[in-house]
């Protein structure tokens, strides 16, 4: 711990989890604390973030939180006017909100349809919104999106929303960097992979093995070609990079943590 981001103000949508261990959004908020950030993280559920706050806490470091539905504008506005309103400006947003439904084009129903693009990529057009004025005004920020491999390639179910969405982000992600450099603010992309998060022990494992976490776990596993599963703090970490001065001369990237797997041919 270096203080990498020592009196920067980070505002982490999605700091929560749906369980137990490290999810992107919490290891986000803890990393950061961890390298002297003051963080305003954001869930829609209290709960999940109640972990993140006793870990940032034991940290040493200052976190506050609020419920926000980061698809909702009127949310989203109100509270990056509650950060401010705590912290005074903001230097860091991550936009970390994602999550994943079945189905091709056929069988996904429209609600879903629309459902999935407005959680993987309307929230992130939301937070850009109402922070990037916040940030033009200072003459700096970073903004570090989310995103996710199936943005890239096939990754071994048939997602068509997830992928399409996440395939988004890191478009808006390049456009939003050009559009703002003259500006100071650079805009960069973290592309997880097949992370062991709590979504697969709560969610995933249920939808595609019946339940049965191991052999999820395999077959994600199959696909790596590095011998070991990353988690949340893989994807901290490259966000933590990119947030930071290391980064002053990089935007409009994309930064891929998967082990190896996008690379693949086969």
């Amino acid at each position: 711990m270096t203080g990498r981001l020592a009196g920067k103000v980070v505002l982490v949508a999605g700091a929560g989890s749906v369980g137990p261990g490290w999810g992107n959004g919490r290891a986000i908020a803890v990393r950061f604390a961890q390298e002297g950030a003051r963080v305003f993280a954001i869930d829609r559920d209290a709960a999940r973030m109640q972990e993140t706050v006793r870990l940032v806490t034991e940290a040493g470091g200052e976190m506050d939180t609020a419920v926000c539905d980061v698809t909702q504008a009127s949310a989203v506005a109100d509270v990056v006017s509650q950060c401010l309103a705590r912290f005074g400006r903001i230097d860091v947003l991550v936009n970390n909100v994602g999550g994943s439904a079945a189905g091709g084009p056929v069988e996904m129903s429209e609600e879903v349809w629309d459902a999935q693009l407005d959680h993987n990529l309307k929230s992130v057009f939301l937070g850009c919104k109402h922070v990037l004025p916040v940030m033009e005004r200072q003459g700096s920020g970073a903004i570090v999106n989310i995103s996710s491999t199936s943005g890239l390639r096939f990754t071994g179910s048939a997602q068509v929303a997830y992928a399409a969405s996440k395939a988004g982000v890191i478009q808006f992600s390049r456009v939003v960097a050009l559009q703002y450099a003259k500006a100071g603010i650079r805009v960069n992309t973290v592309v997880p992979g097949q992370l062991y998060t709590p979504m697969v022990d709560v969610r995933l494992a249920k939808q595609r093995t019946g339940g049965d976490v191991t052999a999820l776990l395999a077959q994600r596993q199959a696909r790596i070609p590095l011998p070991f599963m990353g988690d949340g703090r893989d994807t901290a970490n490259a966000a933590l990079f990119l947030a930071s001065e290391e980064a002053r001369f990089i935007t409009g990237t994309e930064l891929v943590v998967d082990g190896g797997m996008s690379v693949r041919c086969d």
